[in-house]
């Protein structure tokens, strides 16, 4: 039994299973890093399908983000450029949009922001397959414009003359920028939240990520998954419990996990963790149900060529491997 929230909860089998996930998952990552070859594990659930890294910061749109976009050494780095540039990649998320705009536009800045220009090239871009990712995906905001990424640009351009930057860049906590964020069209509690990580990752901000988080859709399935409907409602308490008792769980499954080089679970990390266990549990506890109601898991596993690279926000002071 825990107690979260003045409720005793009762942890089904998925909640063990969540431990040992997040240990076994880690382990798979360190090894790929270190250019380890296959098999990275012996699970065939995690051979066969595809997870997300145990630490958002280390997956591989956020390792782009971080390097190619905020970190790029050749973008300016005020206020106004680096928030235009996390917001734009991250309306889209995926990685092959971002270097077609490149390819198309050249530097990325909000001081050469043309909306025509950046229409046509995305424009140009849908002929040839998909510009969004199926991750994160906002709503398109009904700002008067004829397609969906037409109004995403529109709702970008609003925030940038709206002062975002100077808020982004003078916020002291997540709430601040959250706050803001969730005020304009489209953008949801979740999102809101998601994007407010992205910009704690750039220099303008150095905010703790323990000082809220918000429950998506997945991570109350899994919620749902380990400890039954009485988790309904206290949700952001259940992924906060996580958190603080990390090492406990970790130590009484006799699981080794020294975490990101160092660097403990944090909310937005067990919330994520929620939402793959979701996934796994699909899989290795069908007869435990959730809230959707999905039997399988789509993705399959397939190892990318390229050598894995860490590097993380330098406000960590974690090491970074490339």
């Amino acid at each position: 039994m825990v107690v979260v929230a003045g409720r005793t909860l009762a942890p089904t089998a998925v909640f063990d299973t969540y431990w040992r996930f997040a240990a076994a998952r880690q382990s798979i990552y360190l090894a790929r890093l270190r250019g380890v070859g296959e098999p990275w594990s012996d699970d065939p659930i995690l051979r066969d399908y595809r997870f997300t890294n145990v630490y958002r910061a280390a997956d591989r749109v956020s390792q782009f983000l971080i390097q190619n976009v905020i970190y790029d050494s050749n973008a300016p780095d005020d206020p106004e450029n680096v928030v235009f540039r996390v917001l734009l990649f991250k309306l889209f998320n995926r990685i092959s949009t971002w270097r077609r705009l490149e390819g198309e536009l050249g530097a990325i800045e909000w001081r050469t922001f043309h909306f025509p220009r950046y229409c046509q090239a995305l424009d140009a871009a849908a002929e040839d397959g998909p510009i969004y990712s199926a991750a994160y995906l906002m709503p398109p905001p009904k700002l008067g414009e004829r397609s969906k990424h037409y109004n995403h640009l529109r709702l970008l351009e609003h925030m940038m003359r709206d002062g975002l930057p100077k808020l982004v860049s003078s916020a002291k906590t997540l709430t601040a920028v959250y706050e803001r964020l969730i005020k304009y069209p489209s953008v949801g509690r979740f999102l809101g939240f998601q994007y407010t990580v992205d910009l704690n990752y750039t220099p303008l901000m150095a905010a703790g990520e323990n000082q809220f988080v918000v429950a998506g859709p997945g991570a109350c399935d899994g919620i749902r998954k380990c400890f039954g409907l009485e988790a309904t409602g206290i949700e952001r308490e259940i992924i906060r419990y996580m958190v603080e008792h990390q090492g406990l769980h970790f130590a009484r499954l006799g699981l080794e996990f020294d975490g990101l080089f160092g660097r403990p679970l944090h909310l937005i990390d067990c919330q994520n963790l929620f939402c793959e266990v979701d996934k796994y549990a699909r899989v290795a506890h069908p007869e435990t149900a959730g809230i959707s109601g999905r039997k399988r898991i789509k993705q399959k596993f397939r190892p990318s060529r390229e050598q894995l690279a860490a590097v993380f926000p330098p406000q960590w002071g974690l090491p970074s491997a490339q």
